[in-house]
């Protein structure tokens, strides 16, 4: 008797998770759209406060994926700055640099990434990077989008730059964990 019901579930829940996972692909806009250079998609250019004082364009946001996925241009401006040591509980993270050198740290290990250097940093796992040249630029991507835009936009919309207890409710509140300090740099 609990096999035939199992049985009866099964056919119908896997049908109905198959159309369920269509429909979200297919709510998506079916025309390509294009962002120049220099240009955010929405909110101009974020400006960050206090984990560093980068400057983030919105190129493809989670709105226009349905959270699957978010890529950001990021012009770096703080030599010898980072993000603090930090876990993402649900997105996969890659950086892709185009101009400048990084410093990155994944887990216990170190890499030193310069233009044209991809690194893929998983979901759960502590990591932190550093800006090791005056300038750089790097595109970054989540996968799945997360909070992470919504995150960028509040650090832009401080009106002053927040201690390290302000920035991990900020972090915790998009998802997201300070597990330590920013890496030391020479």
């Amino acid at each position: 008797m609990k096999r035939r019901s199992f049985i009866k579930t099964s056919l119908i829940a896997a049908p109905a998770a198959t159309i369920a996972q269509r429909q979200s692909s297919t709510d998506r806009s079916p025309n390509g759209f294009v962002t120049r250079a220099g240009e955010g998609r929405y909110h101009g250019h974020i400006q960050l406060k206090g984990v560093n004082d980068n400057i983030l364009d919105v190129k493809v946001s989670g709105k226009d994926t349905n959270g699957d996925m978010a890529i950001f241009e990021q012009t770096s401006l703080s030599p010898k700055r980072g993000t603090p040591l930090h876990i993402h509980f649900k997105q996969d993270e890659v950086f892709h640099v185009k101009e400048g050198e990084y410093l990155f740290l994944v887990g216990e290990d170190k890499y030193t990434l310069k233009a044209g250097d991809s690194i893929f940093l998983p979901r759960n796992v502590a990591h932190a990077w550093t800006q090791m040249s005056e300038r750089g630029r790097m595109t970054v991507i989540f996968q799945p989008a997360g909070k992470m835009e919504e995150f960028f936009v509040a650090m832009a919309a401080l009106d002053k730059v927040p201690d390290q207890e302000e920035i991990a409710k900020i972090f915790i509140s998009h998802d997201m964990k300070v597990a330590g300090p920013p890496l030391k740099v020479d």
